[in-house]
């Protein structure tokens, strides 16, 4: 079922009932590549699968992470107040690439609206080199079309071997990925280039669990472990096999590594 929160500017798919679950898709996959994991949640939780702000049917905010955050903390507070959940809508985030950076925002600017977090493809800041990726992938977005990144932005999510193996599922996330907007791509590439929250994590007071695939290109299981070693409540599994969107790659294993936490 659509519903549509923060007065109608968030739009997202509901399923299930018991505890809320949110889902926060990456820049380089739509909310589509939640549904398998929302799917496998939705006996047990009431699985919320937003599309973020400026992506599919959500209306863009101001560039920056504190803006899409802020929206989202909206969201979150408006569906907690739908069904009644306590503290005006404290509830579960799972985020992945993109949408885990969003949720680790939202989580310090809105701590009462978050009871925990999983986070994959994640971490608290890039290197130079991951920087100038973004920079990159920016700049040639508004020079030439996603059309023009697709190629890369594949590989960030896939592995090669994954790729070859799964050609129609490549074939539906290049065409769900040369759908979003450029404009909002450009604006989030160049905030995640900018991105340290180094010094904020030890503010995080909340469980948090990290994930990452063990051939993550995108966000390299090594920033992954960077960040748990931030935060006081965190955990870090890493999985064999997985790349940068493994709620996709392998529902199964991922449902086995946040079962119990979640």
């Amino acid at each position: 079922m659509i519903h549509h929160y923060a007065g109608g500017a968030v739009q997202a798919a509901v399923t299930g009932t018991g505890p809320a679950v949110w889902l926060f898709h990456s820049l380089l996959a739509d909310a589509g590549s939640c549904i398998p994991l929302a799917d496998a949640l939705a006996s047990r939780h009431r699985v919320i699968v937003p599309d973020l702000p400026g992506f599919g049917g959500s209306a863009p905010v101001a560039p920056g992470l504190d803006a899409v955050a802020d929206r989202m903390a909206q969201a979150v507070q408006e569906a907690g107040r739908e069904t009644g959940q306590h503290a005006g809508g404290a509830a579960a985030i799972i985020g992945n690439g993109f949408g885990s950076f969003v949720a680790l925002v939202l989580a310090l600017r809105h701590p009462a609206l978050v009871s925990r977090l999983v986070l994959a493809g994640t971490g608290a800041a890039f290197s130079e080199p991951g920087r100038s990726a973004f920079r990159g992938m920016a700049a040639a977005a508004g020079a030439n079309g996603l059309q023009a990144i697709a190629d890369t932005a594949m590989r960030r999510l896939f592995s090669p071997a994954f790729q070859e193996a799964n050609p129609a599922l490549l074939a539906e996330r290049r065409n769900q990925f040369l759908a979003t907007d450029p404009t909002m791509f450009a604006a989030a590439c160049n905030a995640l280039a900018e991105l340290d929250l180094r010094d904020a994590m030890r503010r995080l007071d909340l469980p948090v669990l990290i994930l990452a695939g063990e051939g993550d290109e995108a966000t390299p299981p090594a920033m992954a472990r960077e960040l748990a070693g931030l935060i006081p409540q965190a955990r870090f599994v890493e999985l064999p096999g997985l790349a940068h969107v493994p709620q996709l790659q392998d529902t199964r294993a991922f449902m086995a590594a946040v079962d119990g936490f979640i």
